[in-house]
């Protein structure tokens, strides 16, 4: 496990760099084509992609929780819940992380956050109705084990980064259009507006590409893992995988399901829809997978 959380906290550095190089390089390319000296431009993107770090990791998982349609929700609301979430903390040695609902009948889960001080559990409402307390119980487990193992970080920021580069994008198309029109008489001005305009076409293609470039370089190997951890956790590895089939047979996709979020949550947030090309660039390995290893522990 202590690998798991060195590798993970590796592995947001290096997602990070990989972000500021992006944007130094769109700097740098806007300067190339308009003719200017890029050093101003370079400034800026580097500032832009430090700001947007920085961002990300103090406000990602804000960003996920909202983009889900998540409610903030006190002991007194779910008894239920936020006893299980504490009882299981306590096993765990983990602070009891902030609970939040998502008024959807998809059963679904996520955990969000940047360290387990500062961590969040989002439930769907139909994960609670559907499932049995064993089962909710190793739901619960496994999220709180992202949490322990430093998941949520790299996940969380993996939101926002791939969120800005496609914000970035409208920006550009947006910018580059019109800046272009007030610019026409202006060779300069006209100049960086047609070099903003093609970028802005160019990440527009790119970055919903480069959002799932994000996400499959996170392995699909912690979700083994935060299984295998919260059925340690729980002792009872038959609650999970029952909870696994049972989110696996509801097929219709979530309310706010979001390319940008779906790698966050216990189970493809689009249901049963696009399986093939699912398979192909999933962040998730195949439920039955997960429920085969589970079986196969020995606890």
């Amino acid at each position: 496990m202590y690998n798991q959380i060195a590798l993970n906290k590796r592995r947001t550095v290096i997602l990070i760099a990989v972000f500021i190089a992006i944007i130094l390089a769109v700097g740098y390319a806007i300067s190339i084509i308009s003719n200017n000296n890029p050093s101003a431009y370079l400034i800026f993107a580097l500032g832009f992609s430090l700001v947007s770090s920085l961002a990300g990791y103090y406000s990602g998982d804000k960003m996920a929780l909202w983009s889900a349609g998540a409610v903030s929700i006190q002991k007194e609301q779910n008894p239920y819940v936020y006893r299980m979430v504490e009882n299981l903390c306590i096993t765990a040695g983990l602070p009891a992380p902030k609970v939040y609902l998502i008024p959807d009948p998809a059963p679904n889960a996520f955990a969000t956050g940047r360290d387990p001080k500062h961590a969040s559990i989002a439930l769907t409402t139909g994960l609670i109705e559907r499932l049995e307390n064993e089962e909710l119980e190793g739901v619960i487990a496994h999220e709180l084990s992202h949490i322990k193992n430093y998941d949520i970080r790299l996940m969380t920021i993996a939101v926002a980064l791939a969120g800005t580069i496609v914000l970035l994008s409208d920006w550009f198309l947006h910018m580059g259009f019109f800046g272009g029109r007030r610019n026409d008489n202006n060779r300069g001005g006209g100049a960086l507006g047609t070099a903003v305009f093609v970028l802005g076409i160019i990440m527009m293609i790119l970055a919903p590409l480069i959002a799932q470039l994000i996400q499959l370089a996170i392995s699909r190997r912690r979700e083994f893992l935060a299984d295998a951890s919260g059925a340690l956790l729980t002792r009872y590895p038959a609650g999970l995988a029952s909870a696994l089939r049972k989110i696996s047979e509801y097929k219709q996709p979530m309310i706010n399901a979001s390319n940008a979020t779906a790698h966050l949550y216990i189970s493809n947030p689009f249901g049963g829809s696009g399986k093939r090309l699912a398979a192909m660039f999933s962040t998730h390995p195949p439920i039955e997978d997960r429920v085969k290893a589970l079986g196969e522990m020995i606890i």
